[in-house]
This record gives structure tokens, C-alpha cells and sequence, in this order.
């Protein structure tokens, strides 16, 4: 009787030490699929990152270009330029936290306001034809526009890692184990309105 107890106490101990290892590889496995569903969309972040500061860098030189022939519309140059600088700063926040819903907010407020202003100042630049057929303008906004198509396929692309992590983090069991780690929510970086999903309007 005693050796029969023993074997079913090792059989027991066995049974508990094959379970432990059986829950311990499905948490390690929802785990690391949330990591490597959290480092996408942070990747993927820093593709938008990469087509900000080029379009950030463009925008002095535009307004420098335009300056000499709409010299006259002074505020609306100095909006541009302030706007250009608020995104800066809002991406130099979002960079330290893709996916925080505050950063997030902020950037895509900050791109709207940037993307208006330019907006303003295409429009001016319409009533000078100088303006309009100068090359060094007609170069960089062609190379603005593209910059542009190039941040919306990198936001495209960022939206939709942030929501394959958040369905993972969301849905069961993956949401335990998001608990448990402290697996926070990502925020997409949303175009606010009609004026964000398209380009700015350039016609040189």
C-alpha cells in the first residue's frame, strides 16, 4: 500500500510539475506576441517619423522661396513656420512614445494645423504667376506632395499594426496576460479631418 501511495503521490507531482510547464509556455507565448506585435507598430512608427522630418525640412526653404514673392503676406508665412515648429515638437514627444493616446493627439493635432497653413499659403501663392513658375518652388512642391503620399502609407501602415496589437491585447487569453504585464493600449495616429486626408492642394 505504502509503495502504491508513493507512486501516485510521484504521479501526481509529475502531472502538476507538466501543467506548470504547460501554462508556463502558453503565458511566455502570448507574452512575446505582444512584444513583437508592441515593437511593429513601433517600427512601423518609425517610418512615419523618418517622412515628417523630411517634410518638416522642406517647409523653411518653401517659405523661404515664397517670401520673396509674397512679401506682403508676412502672417501668413510666420503661421507656417510657427505650425512647422509645433509638429516638431509633437514629433520629438511622439517619438519617445509611439502609440501614448496623448502623444498621439497631439502630433496629429499639430500635423492638421501644419497642413492648413500650408494650405493658406498655396492659395496665396496662386495670385502670383512669378511665384508659380519659379523652379526652385515647382521642385519642392513636387517633393512635398510626395513627402505627403509617403506619410500616408507610413500612418496606413502604422494604424494597422497598432490595431493587430490591440486585438491582441484585447481579446482572451491575451488579455490576462496584458493585464498581468501591464501591456498598455496604442492609440492610432488619426488624420482629424478632411483637410489631413488629402495633400495640400499644389498646382505649380
Amino acid at each position: 500500500m505504502k509503495g502504491i501511495a508513493v507512486g501516485i503521490l510521484i504521479a501526481v507531482i509529475v502531472l502538476v510539475v507538466i501543467v506548470i510547464a504547460v501554462l508556463a509556455f502558453w503565458v511566455m507565448g502570448i507574452y512575446n506576441g505582444l512584444v513583437t506585435r508592441r515593437n511593429g507598430y513601433q517600427n512601423a512608427f518609425a517610418q512615419i517619423d523618418v517622412q515628417l522630418t523630411r517634410r518638416h525640412d522642406l517647409i523653411p526653404n518653401l517659405v523661404e522661396t515664397a517670401k520673396g514673392y509674397i512679401k506682403h503676406e508676412r502672417e501668413t508665412l510666420e503661421g507656417v513656420i510657427q505650425a512647422r515648429n509645433s509638429a516638431v515638437t509633437a514629433q520629438n514627444s511622439a517619438r519617445k512614445a509611439p502609440g501614448d493616446p496623448q502623444a498621439m493627439g497631439d502630433l496629429s493635432g499639430a500635423e492638421n494645423q501644419l497642413t492648413q497653413s500650408l494650405g493658406r499659403m498655396f492659395a496665396l501663392s496662386e495670385a502670383y504667376p512669378d511665384l508659380k513658375a519659379n523652379q526652385n518652388m515647382m521642385q519642392l512642391s513636387e517633393e512635398l506632395t510626395s513627402t505627403e503620399n509617403r506619410v500616408a502609407f507610413a500612418r496606413q501602415a502604422f494604424n494597422d499594426a497598432v490595431t493587430a496589437y490591440n486585438i491582441k491585447r484585447e481579446v482572451f487569453p491575451g488579455s490576462i496576460i496584458a493585464g498581468m504585464f501591464n501591456f498598455q493600449p496604442a492609440a492610432l495616429l488619426e488624420a482629424e479631418g478632411p483637410e489631413t486626408r488629402e495633400v495640400p492642394k499644389i498646382s505649380f
